[in-house]
């Protein structure tokens, strides 16, 4: 029985990160498809009229916002950090994430063609400092062991390597990492299925 429902579009954007947490930890969840009749049926129902939407089966609470939907799962499921220094290093991680999300989205939707190539070039710097923390903090994943903002970077590095299949080789630690979360077993089987191949990027078709 599913303990979770995702309601989102049938694409990764938003919702990508959410569902390689429920994949990588055996999570039962149910996918709810709002491309149907989004602006009658489910716009109006959603708490900041957007997807997606988190509903706790188990006691009936709803999360919006991708990243409050992330870390309510983290604590609830025991992948949140315990220690103060650690919840630093994944907020810290999630935030940068962000500085990088939001000028790619911009880019994706708003000026792709005129606007890819200075993106790219831009992730030279934005890239480097997270490889400097990896190799500050010498772990396998940003915390001491796996959390929730690891499948938020996982997601992000995916869109990434998709703009530009380069972009990693300058940075031996982040991409190790990279290939470290891929290669996770339940993850690996996922990314390699048809349900994974076909899935729209981006909800315009860039990307």
């Amino acid at each position: 029985m599913a303990r979770y429902q995702l309601l989102y579009f049938p694409l990764r954007g938003r919702g990508q990160a959410t569902r390689y947490f429920f994949i990588d930890n055996g999570i039962k969840y149910e996918e709810i498809n709002t491309g149907n009749k989004w602006a009658e049926d489910f716009k109006p129902k959603m708490p900041f009229g957007q997807a997606p939407l988190l509903k706790d089966l188990e006691n009936g609470f709803e999360i919006a916002q991708s990243n409050s939907m992330i870390r309510y799962l983290g604590r609830k499921e025991g992948l949140y950090p315990d220690d103060i220094k650690e919840i630093a290093k994944v907020d810290m991680i999630c935030d940068h994430i962000e500085d990088i999300r939001g000028p790619y989205v911009r880019m994706i939707y708003q000026n792709y063609e005129n606007g890819k190539d200075d993106f790219v070039k831009s992730l030279e710097e934005k890239l480097q400092y997270i490889e400097k923390l990896f190799k500050a903090w010498g772990t396998d994943y940003i915390a001491s062991k796996i959390s929730f903002a690891d499948y938020n970077l996982l997601d992000l590095l995916d869109d990434l390597v998709i703009l530009s299949a380069t972009c990693l080789d300058a940075f031996p630690t982040l991409k190790a990492y990279y290939d470290r979360m891929a290669s996770r077993p339940a993850l690996k089987k996922y990314r390699e299925s048809e349900e994974f191949k076909k899935m729209p990027v981006n909800g315009n078709g860039k990307q």
